[in-house]
């Protein structure tokens, strides 16, 4: 009775995951075939029948998960923002980085028209904006990970974190502005300089952030 209940437990928990697994293949066709086409001309000349007919999917389909090719665009960034902000941890590395600069700066500066693209449509704030939350998660993560700052308080880490991903992003931003000559393994071993050198202080060094007063 048992060995019945836990095959139909299986096979439930299987099918249950199919829909999953075709919905993320189509998020995937829709998403590359918008990034091609971007490539290829102007975003706001890019129409949702031209990402269809690209991807090979229907409009009921296509409108059963995004409202329109802005959600679509802004689902694809965030999905790259997610992976990049969290592969540390995930793969659990024993390092000392807190974002994998060299892959995020290999792969971006491997993608420089996605990069035109975005800042031709000024949209590259609105991408700078959410990376800035993605990061900044990341950073905290990876940094409550790492058993040298134990003795740090939570606001100050946080804190340092939000910082730390602006940094990131400016760097980011002063490295393809100059046309991405330095190696992305540079880039990473800089950033973690700059990174290091700071909460290296920090370790021996905590501020006090005043509290709230009643009514203010």
């Amino acid at each position: 009775m048992q060995a019945q209940e836990s095959t139909g437990q299986k096979k439930h928990e299987k099918q249950r995951r199919k829909p999953d697994k075709r919905v993320r293949r189509t998020h995937e066709r829709l998403g590359s075939a918008l990034i091609e086409l971007i490539q290829e001309k102007p975003i706001d000349d890019v129409t949702v029948q031209e990402v269809l007919d690209r991807a090979s999917v229907g409009r009921s389909t296509f409108y059963l998960h995004f409202r329109d090719k802005n959600d679509l665009l802004l689902s694809q960034l965030e999905n790259f923002l997610e992976m990049m902000s969290t592969a540390l941890s995930i793969r659990k590395e024993e390092s000392h980085r807190v974002v994998p600069v060299a892959e995020l700066f290999a792969h971006i500066g491997n993608q420089k028209k996605i990069y035109r693209a975005l800042a031709d449509a000024g949209r590259l704030n609105d991408f700078f904006d959410l990376a800035q939350g993605y990061f900044s998660r990341g950073i905290e993560q990876r940094l409550r990970e790492s058993k040298g700052l134990a003795k740090l308080p939570q606001r100050e880490l946080a804190a340092r974190a939000v910082a730390l991903a602006g940094s990131l992003l400016s760097l980011l931003r002063w490295w393809l502005d100059r046309g991405a000559k330095e190696p992305p393994g540079d880039m990473d071993k800089l950033f973690h300089r700059i990174v290091w050198n700071g909460l290296q202080y920090a370790s021996t060094t905590t501020f006090s952030f005043p509290t709230k007063r009643p009514g203010h």
